[in-house]
């Protein structure tokens, strides 16, 4: 039986240390899901882009005591202080920096009542007992060190307290002894639905170097029966003495644990902080100059070629924000050139009207474009100022009144987009007044998206953004 627990455990060993081979992190140059990751500068996590080990196995002897039972290795219960021995082997897995497995097999020998079985009874009532056990388990265990670690403690660490937990099955032998002589009293077969156990503790490792650590451990172990102690079947006396259906026992240990894998550090030992600095540090020596203009800004117009509609613009013409020279009375003569800009001329009358006139010059309808703006935003923009200025000094100096009309893309519905334009449309309006036109010559009316500079932009997707911009507008008409 103790046999056939340690093949299978040997068996469980043997395949998970032969993949305990970890390699260094090797960039496939594929550009990562930004989608999932949140980040450019990522790689997949794959075990080829490892940089800390994270399989170790760990071997160690110790003292296991009842504690709670109808015989007790405790001077102060069912007994008097008689100490056996146990050993352990595990294999450790690393999930993260704070948490891993083992998958742990324990082998011992507790002695317990009120003398050691290799003596003889000392007299008639006196009862003595030993229990030979095979246990293999899985345990969980948390590095409190790294999980609760300061965030500025920067110096290194050595010392680690672990905590651990998990359930197994236990196989055990339980000889008792009194004057009559010794016989076996239970006997547990491994791998049964009464074998089950469960144990947790904790343990404090220190770091002897970076393949070697030692370790104290003590864990309590819950068997959850109550002949586990050798006090024999549960009607028997010795077994009627406690209340409790449940014989357990410490188990303190003294280990070592060998960590595998080609890496200088294994993961539980490494400070999480210790990324966050060594990333910080990276980054404060790498090149931080961003490249704004990758093609450049050949008319030196202030807009990148990368967005610029209007690459060839005259040295000196003001631009709007797609680098197109501002035109304001649409008169085909930009305002470099024109002697008039808020009144419209020919071109080869540098703009301005070939007909003399008494005063401000009528119109039946102009529109100043160029007023744009952000989607779903009706702020007027820094760039709209200029224009909007121009616009005062125009509608002042003529006689006519005015429509502010605004407008939107086909993004939205048409009612969210009813009132986008309004407010819009309000808003030029408000500015206009508030830097000196009169009320009465103007009148804000929203269009919608019923009103298209781009009327193939429907839906947006089938256009340019630049395109969907412009449809984003307000301009003047006159009444």
């Amino acid at each position: 039986m103790k046999l056939s627990l340690a093949v299978v455990a040997l068996a469980l060993a043997i395949p998970t240390a032969s993949y305990a081979q970890d390699s260094t992190a090797v960039s496939t140059g594929q550009y990562p899901n930004t989608f999932s990751s949140g980040s450019a500068n990522v790689s997949p996590f794959t075990n080829q882009s490892k940089r800390f080990n994270d399989w170790s196995i760990s071997a160690g002897a110790g003292v296991p005591l009842i504690q709670s039972a109808d015989l007790t290795s405790i001077k102060n219960g069912n007994g008097k202080n008689l100490f056996g021995y146990s050993a352990y082997i595990s294999i450790d897995k690393a999930i993260t920096h704070a948490f891993g497995l083992k998958l742990q097999y324990d082998r011992g020998e507790t002695r317990q009542g009120w003398f050691n079985t290799k003596d003889a009874a000392p007299d008639a009532t006196a009862v003595g007992a030993r229990t030979q056990y095979d246990a293999i388990s899985l345990l969980g265990d948390i590095n409190f060190s790294n999980l609760l670690r300061r965030v500025d403690n920067h110096s290194p660490f050595r010392w680690a307290l672990h905590g651990y937990a998990g359930i197994g099955t236990i196989a055990y032998r339980a000889y008792q002894k009194d004057i009559k002589g010794q016989r076996l009293a239970t006997e547990v077969k491994p791998f049964k639905l009464g074998s089950m156990f469960m144990q947790a503790g904790a343990g404090l490792k220190f770091k002897v170097n970076r393949r070697i650590d030692i370790e104290g451990r003590v864990m309590y172990v819950v068997t959850g029966d109550d002949e586990f102690d050798g006090g024999g079947d549960k009607y028997s006396a010795i077994n009627r003495r406690e209340e409790q259906v449940s014989d357990n026992f410490f188990n303190a240990t003294l280990g070592l644990s060998l960590k595998l894998g080609k890496h200088e550090s294994h993961v539980m030992w490494h400070d999480p902080l210790q990324e966050i600095y060594y990333k910080l540090d990276v980054l404060a020596n790498r090149d931080q100059d961003i490249e704004v203009c990758k093609k450049g800004d050949a008319d030196n117009d202030g807009v990148c070629d990368d967005w610029d509609r209007q690459l060839d613009t005259p040295a000196g013409a003001r631009v709007d924000g797609a680098g197109v020279a501002l035109d304001t009375d649409l008169d085909g003569v930009i305002d470099l050139y024109d002697k008039c800009v808020t009144v419209p001329g020919p071109v080869e009358n540098n703009g301005c009207p070939t007909t003399p006139t008494a005063g401000p010059v009528i119109e039946t309808e102009t529109k100043l474009e160029g007023i744009e703006f952000d989607l779903n935003s009706d702020r007027i923009l820094p760039s709209n100022t200029p224009i909007l200025n121009n616009a005062v000094n125009y509608i002042n100096s003529s006689t006519g009144s005015y429509n502010v009309i605004g407008a939107t893309d086909t993004r939205g519905t048409d009612a969210y987009n009813q009132k986008l334009s309004e407010r819009r449309a309000n808003n030029v309006k408000n500015y206009l007044i508030k830097n000196g036109v009169q009320n009465g010559k103007i009148n804000a009316i929203g269009k919608g998206e019923k009103d298209l500079k781009y009327p193939e932009c429907e839906p947006a997707t089938k256009c340019p953004e630049w395109k969907n911009r412009a449809n984003r507008r307000v301009y003047f008409e006159a009444k």
